[in-house]
């Protein structure tokens, strides 16, 4: 949980590699959530990770294609 409150916090910067370790960290909670879920058999939490992670990897894209072209 902890990782996933950084991320959320580092995400409303308007610095954009701020904002990309806010991704990194959301990510890293994506996948440490999936593994819990796994453990506990979660297998729709794991499921809701998937998703939340592919939505991660689109901000993260947005996020550098903004850097370049802002």
């Amino acid at each position: 949980m902890v990782m996933t409150v950084l991320a959320a916090w580092c995400i409303g910067s308007r610095r954009p590699g701020r904002r990309k370790i806010g991704f990194c960290c959301f990510i890293a909670s994506n996948v440490l959530w999936a593994v819990w879920g796994w453990q506990a058999e979660a297998w729709a939490l794991i499921i809701l990770q998937f998703c939340l992670c592919a939505m991660n990897l689109r901000g993260w894209r947005k996020n550098t294609q903004m850097e370049v072209c802002g």
